[in-house]
C-alpha cells in the first residue's frame, strides 16, 4: 500500500528554497551576504537578509534616540544592497528581501529562519575577540543544529 497523504515540511528537497544571511554592515557580514547571494542565485533561492536591531541603553546612543539610530542603519544597509542590485542587474539575478528584528542578534536570527523555514543560514564570522569566549552568533547558530549554517571568514 503506497501512502498518499501530503508530505510535511523537509528541509534540504530538491535544493535549497530560501537561504538567511546576517547583515550587520560589518566587512564579515558583506562577505557572507555576498557568498549567500552566489549560493541564492545558483540554487533559485530566496535570500533573505536580516537585519538584526539591537537593544541599547538610551544612554548608549549619545541622546539619539536608539529605534531611529538603529532604523537608520537597516534603512542604509536596504539602500546599499538595492544598489548592489541595480549595479549587478543583468549579469547577476537574485531574488532578495529584507527583514529587521529587534533584539538579540541569536534571537533574531532563530526568528526569521524559523519563519522562512529556512534550508540554509550564512554568517559572518565575529570580528570581536571577546566572542572566541563567550561565543559568537555563529557558534550559538551551529550548536543549535536546526540548519546547515555557514561561518565566511
Amino acid at each position: 500500500m503506497v501512502d498518499t497523504s501530503p508530505a510535511g515540511f523537509e528541509r534540504g528537497t530538491d535544493g535549497p528554497k530560501v537561504i538567511v544571511v546576517g547583515l550587520d554592515g560589518s566587512q564579515s557580514s558583506w562577505r557572507a551576504a555576498a557568498y549567500a547571494a552566489g549560493l541564492a542565485r545558483r540554487q533559485n533561492a530566496l535570500l533573505a537578509v536580516v537585519y538584526v536591531q539591537p537593544v541599547l541603553p538610551a544612554s548608549a546612543a549619545f541622546g539619539a534616540p536608539v529605534a531611529d539610530t538603529t532604523g537608520e542603519v537597516a534603512e542604509e544597509l536596504v539602500a546599499q544592497m538595492r544598489e548592489a542590485t541595480e549595479r549587478l542587474r543583468g549579469v547577476f539575478e537574485v531574488r532578495w528581501e529584507f527583514h529587521t528584528h529587534i533584539g538579540d542578534p541569536f534571537s533574531g536570527m532563530v526568528s526569521v529562519a524559523d519563519r522562512l523555514k529556512a534550508d540554509a543560514v550564512v554568517v559572518g564570522a565575529s570580528e570581536q575577540a571577546g566572542h572566541r569566549i563567550v561565543g559568537s552568533v555563529a557558534i550559538r547558530l551551529v550548536k543549535a543544529g536546526r540548519w546547515p549554517v555557514t561561518v565566511v571568514p
